[in-house]
């Protein structure tokens, strides 16, 4: 019986490991020299035959240990029972205690403690076990392919898939990194880092670019004190012929610095002084514009919508911060989101809504693709322009217009409303 239980055990806790193990840590295994791995990854993708050789020991064993288990143990039961009970039904409950304890033997230690033995590691006893497995295949193999062969008739009559699915979604990187946070091998600001960088292909420019309203540009007949008093605080400026929407190019502060070390007039603005700009449309993503930067060698674009209006400037320095967060501008951050002492949160209408998630621990947000920041979330769910007082509630959730400048939202009040009475708080 002993022998019968283990050898079930082994059975199991291999079953579980060889399916559980992953690709990806089995591949770091065969990277530091470990070949086992390949071969476990090689049993991964034709798994029928250990499989079929595994419930063909497994259920040949259940068997034998029932009946071996009743014959062999029902005697003990019916003596122990017999100083206590005499009559018909002793050789009966003799029979139904045998059973129970081979059932309970089997189940405790041939199946529950090496499946979760198993789960604990299963790349590392896939490893180890990989070549007593090889050898019990060999074994097994006639009868494991017999069996294989009636299961693949079956499953092509029902026309079902039987190839393992290996691709890995964001969703489930996603997890996997909310995973490592919850467990504190990566903290908070790290996940919000790789989920950003992720984000990337999805999100437009819109949501990182500087708005029309708030570029600083220079145009052809710009005086050098007025040079002087813009320069401040920004690295690249657009040109512009008369208005922003007839941008020729942009300068340099690199280019105005030369000069002015070198006690030089700040050179007059022409079409022969400024750079070629980078001019995209506001339909690319982030992903996107990354390679038009490496490809182009520049750090700089002017965003345009489809009537060639301008729309905006962007920056690679603006992505970064994208990715980065609150690590790479902690101040812009607070500009943007701050929260009060209430609880509640002051948040810049140009916020992007990731980051209004994040903050106030929303899963999504309705319909998303249709707007980029704080202020077009607002004005999707109202279905006008925005004015103050204005306000919308989702997922308990109260967002509200503090402020408006010119059918602009600049800034909204968001807090989380307390549950309708009678509901208890979440997590009570």
């Amino acid at each position: 019986m002993i022998l019968l239980v283990l050898a079930a055990g082994f059975l199991s806790l291999t079953e579980i490991a060889f399916a559980g193990a992953r690709k990806i840590k089995l591949k770091l295994l065969a990277e530091a020299g470990d070949e086992r791995a390949l071969q476990v990854m090689a049993l991964q993708v034709h798994s029928a035959e250990f499989f079929a050789a595994s419930q063909i020991g497994l259920n040949a064993i259940a068997i034998l240990g029932g009946i071996l288990g009743e014959g062999a143990l029902r005697p003990f039961f019916i003596d122990w029972v017999s100083t206590v009970y005499v009559g018909p039904a002793l050789d009966n409950i003799g029979f139904a205690l045998s059973f129970l304890f081979v059932t309970c033997l089997f189940i405790l230690f041939a199946d529950l403690m090496p499946k979760r033995l198993a789960m604990i590691a299963p790349e590392r006893i896939a490893v180890a076990v990989i070549k007593p497995v090889q050898w019990y295949i060999r074994i097994c193999k006639p009868l494991a392919w017999l069996l294989n062969l009636v299961a693949n008739l079956i499953f092509r009559i029902f026309k079902v898939d039987t190839a393992r699915e290996d691709s890995i979604t964001f969703d489930e990187i996603s997890a996997a990194v909310e995973a490592g946070a919850q467990a504190g091998v990566l903290q908070k600001q790290e996940q919000h880092f790789i989920e950003n960088v992720f984000e990337l292909e999805s999100r437009s420019v819109a949501s990182a670019m500087t708005n029309r309203d708030s570029v600083v540009y220079f145009t052809l007949t710009e005086n050098e004190a007025s040079i002087r008093q813009k320069v401040a605080g920004h690295s690249k400026f657009p040109v512009c012929d008369g208005s922003i929407d007839r941008v020729i190019g942009y300068v340099d502060t690199r280019d105005i610095l030369v000069r002015l070390l070198n006690k030089q007039s700040v050179f007059q603005l022409n079409e022969s002084s400024v750079r070629t700009v980078l001019i995209i449309p506001d339909t690319l993503t982030l992903s996107e514009l990354l390679d038009k930067f490496r490809a182009t060698k520049e750090t700089f674009a002017v965003v345009i919508n489809e009537y060639a209006l301008v729309m905006g400037v962007i920056t690679l320095s603006d992505i970064m911060l994208t990715v980065m967060g609150s690590w790479g501008s902690p101040l812009d951050q607070d500009d943007q989101i701050m929260q009060r002492e209430d609880g509640s949160w002051l948040i810049d209408g140009s916020t992007p809504v990731g980051d209004v998630k994040r903050t106030v621990g929303l899963e999504s947000l309705p319909d998303e693709e249709a707007y980029e920041t704080a202020a077009g979330f607002m004005m999707y769910m109202l279905r006008k322009v925005p004015k103050r007082t204005d306000s919308v509630e989702y997922m308990g959730v109260k967002f509200e217009v503090l402020d408006v400048d010119h059918y602009r939202i600049d800034q909204l009040l968001v807090r989380i409303l307390p549950p309708p009475h009678g509901e208890p708080e979440s997590g009570d």
